[in-house]
């Protein structure tokens, strides 16, 4: 037997409550004017019928869907859920919903952007790393504004938001030249990506802007990954005839986690007493008493937040904005894998669990 559909309208809620339809419709907008006393009205009407607002139908007279596309690249690192988390939370206060696409780590990610191109979304938000230009200039030509987060595109006209990476890798090559390391070894990301590539820039230039020479830094490959890095770490110590190094620096913070772990459980050395490490990103997990990690933090909220102002949701015809760059600093976290040096320990306010 075929279904039956007897769906409520928003005039049958007006005609319930006793007030108009443009009523209703702003009864179920965040951030519409409405007097308490007629959303109350509308909302126990829209009980009664056991009505839903349509946005499907909504947006076809608004010509807005109220849904932002967010192109998530590695969600094997928890900081990237922590930003899906802070996105969710931010659109969703706005009363518009976010449609996620994932694509493999270090892949193009052209393919998500002509499939969300599907569903008529209001904006892009990119955390993967690769993306052509012919895909910027699509979304742009469509009017859909585009925004990259924690990385930018050499060569692109994308406007994105990031972390100071180059500055915040310096912070951690202050804080071990701080508290005495001399020999240095680097676990990398990816190797395409503009996040892992300033990370180790600020990191080793800091360090030979120090006096350290380049020899005394050793890299090696971790994949942006916990695996990777474990990995990475082992191969560091496998050759006996290098100076074993005195600190080590994941560019993120899983693989500053991995190598603690390879550290003390296969390597047997302690941390931070035989071989400092720090991280960057400052993810809860790290913050873990079997961790307790150095690190930078990222803000988060801030990036977020900017990065939806970029987006000019509420303005649809504000010009998509090109070119634009915004870096924002990173602040160092005293934990306890890179001991606090006495000229340090009286900026109490760094040092956190």
């Amino acid at each position: 037997m075929a279904r039956k559909s007897s769906r409520s309208t928003s005039f049958d809620v007006a005609a319930l409550a006793g007030v108009s339809q443009s009523a209703v419709s702003r009864a179920f907008t965040t951030g519409s004017r409405i007097a308490d006393e007629t959303r109350t009205k509308v909302l126990e009407a829209a009980l009664k019928l056991n009505y839903v607002p349509n946005s499907i139908a909504s947006s076809l007279t608004t010509k807005r869907t109220n849904i932002v596309a967010l192109i998530i690249g590695n969600l094997d690192n928890p900081f990237y859920v922590h930003v899906l988390h802070t996105f969710s939370r931010r659109l969703q206060e706005q009363g518009r919903q976010v449609l996620i696409f994932t694509v493999e780590p270090n892949s193009e990610s052209d393919e998500a952007i002509m499939h969300l191109l599907k569903y008529q979304v209001d904006g892009v938000v990119l955390t993967a790393a690769q993306l052509s230009t012919r895909m910027i200039s699509l979304c742009h030509d469509r009017g859909i504004p585009i925004v990259l987060f924690n990385r930018y595109i050499p060569g692109s006209d994308a406007s994105g938001v990031r972390c100071d990476n180059v500055a915040g890798g310096a912070l951690i090559a202050e804080a071990f030249l701080a508290a005495g390391a001399k020999n240095f070894a680097l676990i990398t990301g990816d190797l395409k990506g503009t996040t892992s590539q300033d990370r180790v820039r600020g990191f080793v230039g800091r360090l030979l802007e120090g006096g350290v020479k380049r020899t005394r830094i050793v890299e090696v490959e971790g994949h942006s990954s916990y695996e990777g890095a474990l990995n990475a770490t082992a191969k560091l110590f496998r050759d006996q005839n290098r100076v074993r190094p005195d600190a080590l620096f994941g560019v993120n913070d899983i693989m500053a986690m991995a190598a603690i772990d390879a550290l003390r459980h296969r390597i047997g050395l302690r941390v931070p007493e035989d071989l400092m490490v720090g991280g960057f990103d400052d993810i809860p997990e790290g913050r873990r008493l079997p961790y307790q990690l150095t690190t930078v933090r990222q803000p988060i909220e801030q990036m977020v937040d900017e990065t939806l102002q970029l987006l000019h949701l509420d303005d649809p015809t504000e010009p998509i904005p090109r070119g634009i760059d915004r870096p924002i600093k990173g602040r160092l976290i005293w934990r306890n894998t890179i001991p606090v040096p006495l000229s340090h320990r009286w900026t109490e306010p760094e040092i956190q669990s």
